[in-house]
This record gives C-alpha cells, structure tokens and sequence, in this order.
C-alpha cells in the first residue's frame, strides 16, 4: 500500500529510508553465523541465505533439529527468520518463500513443488501474468505440459527453471567462501565462556586435523580457527607455517601465541557454541625417517622461530627478500613474508673471479653528487659525495637502463650506470640521469650504491 494509507492505519507508523548497502552488510554477517551448521552457505540477495548441509545434520541431532537450531541461532541475533529444508536449492528456495512447509523429504519434493503457484519461478511480471490468463495456476500445471510447446510460447528461461524446480536440473550454490580442504569442528550443548575449556577442545580438534592430514599424506600451511558465539558474533583467528605441519602440538602452540597476542582480546560474551578448525594450502610432506645411516636432519629451529613471530606479530611483520623480475635497480628486489615458500634468485651470479654486477648496499633515494667527465657522455673522472673529492682510477660502463615503459604515468629519465674505483680501492655504482639536450637541467649525476 502507499505510505499515506499505512499511515492512516497505523498513527504511529515508523518511517525510514531502506539503506541496501546496510541491508547487504547484515546478510553477510547473518551468513558469517550461519557457517557454524555448514562451511557452504551462499548469499541469496535480498534477504535469504542458502545452506548445503548435506552431511551436517547428525552433528545436530537430524535435519529437523538443525532447521531448529539455525532458527533459534537466528532469533538470538534479533532476526525472524522462516527456513526450509529440502533436495535442491531452488526447491528450497521456492518452498520457503511460497509455502509454510519447514522441512520435505526427497521423496515428497516433486508433490510439494507441484502445488506451488506459477510465481515461484519468479519470471518477469509479464510471463506471470501469462501463465496465469492460459490457466496455468500451479508448477503442477505446468509440468503436465510439454517443455517445447512452455518454450515456445512463454520462452526458454521458463522450461530451465522448471527443470530446477523439479531437481532435474543441477543447481548448485556459490558459497560465500571457498570451503577447507579439511576442518574438524566441535559443537557444546550449552555455551562455553571458559577459555580454558576452549583451549582443551582446540588441543582435541589440532589432533584430529592433525590425523586427517596424516593419513592423507600431507600438511597445512594455513589454520584458520573460527569461534562462533550464541549471539551470533563470528570470530577469526588465522596462523601460518613456513613448512607443511601436522603437528597437533605444533599448531596448538602457535594458535596460543596468536590468542595471547591479539590487541583485540576474543571476548566469549555469553559464551561460545561451536568451534571450527580448518586447514589450507595443502602440500606432501616427505617422510622424515630414511635409513638408520643417513646423515642428520637439517635444523627447522630458524623455520619455527619464523612461525612464532608471524603467529605473535603478524605474517606481514616478518619479512624476507626475494628477488623481482626487472632490469630496474629500484625494482630487482622486494619484501614478501617469511613464511612463503622461498624462490631461487632471479639475478645470475658474476663469472668467478669477476666483480659482482649490482652492489650489495644501495640507497633509497640515491645520493646526488658533483661528477667531472672528460667527454659528455663518457664516465666520470672526479666526483665529489659527501664533501668528499673522489679521483677516479678505474671505470667500467656504461649500462644503460631505461623505464619499464608498459608502466603507467610519466617516464623516469634514462640512466647510464658505471662502476668506478677510486685512488683509494673504493668501489662505487654512479649512474647518469638523462640523456644531453633531452630536458634542461639534465644529465645530473647520483650515487646508488657501495660495492663492499
């Protein structure tokens, strides 16, 4: 009805402006508390969520007692909700927004879905209304008719929504996230607030996580530990290895550094009920016992020493450098975490006995400095850096560099770069910036680097 009749109703009718963006933010978080039943739940905008929770229902009594407990998980939260549980998702989803129905069997969905009115294929108003002047009241209607004449005569998007009413049509959801390719979970029957008690079920489910990846022949890189609170509040807590782990005690350790570390301490409020532990980044972990001669093992004293810190300061407080693949000097290495698998360097080494090609040390931003050339472009004869008058002995250049131009924005000016020694046996990587005649104010000289 129109807001000028509801209020004539209703005298104290509440009135405000529908905010979508706040809206979709609430599914979201609705559907972060709804992966205590099931890690696959989809978004069904506007208002609706959809659980796959095919082998879930035992750990909650049956599908009955889920449906319950996912209502009631919602009513806590300040939400009415109405929910069915059937086959398919599209017959969920139409069986709860045109019938009253809570739960049907498989066997029972084909007669269910027959009795629901033409509007739950949701088509344009037009089709409805269509359908509705041929006499076509009911999906059962429809389904004794041929899909080629329905095609026909209503379109084809009719006949494939047909299909997935009726589960002939495989209709899978997008979960919200990608599910985990292994997770234990554990559910209370009364809320749990003693952190203590959450920290012995944590050690219970490290060793079952621990034991699937055994058997499967593998390890985690990635633990992810989700608590779900009984008001609905979801919290997430992730640690990180440097190697494949698999060990209980291991992991039990590091999710206790990060607990202890959070500058966000996890509040259990009325208390908790249902905790999750899932692993990721799956690879083969090799078997560590070989030959009773064989030579011992390396030292993974560095390699957990590194899982500590990232666990208690974050994986992007722990870095190491690895090179980049770029002929720019500001560019030819970069910071990643630790904790990601090492990569061989991508510079090649100098020939032996030949001086190194990049130096060691290199400042950000390069130094200027004075410099002296016998000819415009040739290399310098004196240079003077830091007050300091350097006499050149020895040269060897020039490498010219250029932008990477497939970069967006403006172009750094070409650099000829030398390595030079002075009188002394120091050793220097000078460049040239610009080219004579290009830009005034160019070529300036810099110092970028101390060969050591």
């Amino acid at each position: 009805m129109t807001l000028a009749d509801a209020r004539a109703r209703v005298l104290r009718l509440a009135v405000a402006p529908i905010d979508d963006v706040a809206d979709a933010a609430l599914l979201r978080r609705l559907a972060r508390a709804a992966e205590r039943f099931t890690p696959l739940v989809g978004l069904d905008p506007p208002d609706g969520l959809i659980l796959d929770v095919t082998g879930c229902a035992h750990l909650f009594g049956g599908e009955a007692a889920l449906v319950q407990t996912a209502r009631a998980t919602m009513h806590r939260a300040g939400v009415s909700t109405r929910a069915c549980l059937a086959a398919t998702p599209a017959a969920a989803r139409a069986l709860v927004r045109f019938s009253r129905l809570g739960r049907v069997a498989a066997v029972d969905q084909a007669a269910a879905v027959a009795g629901l009115p033409v509007a739950a294929l949701e088509m344009e108003p037009e089709v409805t209304q269509a359908l509705l002047r041929a006499g076509l009241r009911d999906i059962g209607d429809l389904a004794n008719r041929a899909p080629a004449v329905l095609a026909a005569r209503f379109g084809a998007e009719i006949a494939e929504k047909l299909d997935a009413l009726q589960g002939l049509q495989d209709n899978r959801i997008t979960p919200l996230r990608r599910p985990p390719d292994c997770l234990a979970e554990r559910h209370f029957a009364e809320p749990v607030g003693d952190m203590a008690c959450i920290e012995a079920a944590l050690q219970r489910l490290a060793g079952d996580v621990g034991g699937a990846l055994e058997r499967r022949g593998v390890g985690g890189r990635r633990f992810l530990v989700t608590l779900f609170r009984a008001d609905g509040a979801v919290r997430r807590l992730t640690v990180e290895t440097g190697e494949p782990c698999r060990d209980a005690a291991v992991i039990l350790r590091l999710i206790r550094l990060k607990l202890g570390s959070l500058a966000d301490p996890v509040d259990p409020g009325f208390g908790f009920d249902a905790l999750r532990l899932s692993a990721g980044r799956l690879e083969p972990v090799t078997a560590l016992a070989t030959r009773l001669d064989a030579p011992p093992l390396a030292d993974d004293s560095l390699s957990a020493l590194i899982d500590r810190l990232g666990a208690r300061f974050g994986r992007e407080q722990v870095l190491r450098l690895c090179g980049y693949d770029s002929h720019d000097p500001d560019r030819a290495d970069d910071s990643v975490p630790a904790q990601e698998a090492a990569e061989p360097p991508l510079m090649s080494a100098a020939p032996s006995g030949e001086p190194p090609l990049r130096p060691l040390t290199l400042f950000d931003p390069p130094h200027p400095i004075d410099a002296l050339a016998e000819v415009p472009d040739g290399p310098p004869l004196r240079f003077r850096w830091r007050r300091v008058v350097h006499e050149v002995a020895r040269a060897e250049g020039p490498e010219r560099i250029a932008a990477e131009w497939w970069r967006a924005g403006p172009a750094a000016p070409t650099r000829d770069y030398y390595r030079v020694e002075d009188a002394a046996g120091r050793r220097f990587w000078l460049f040239r910036q610009g080219l004579y005649g290009s830009d005034p104010g160019l070529p300036r000289w810099f110092m970028h680097g101390l060969f050591a």
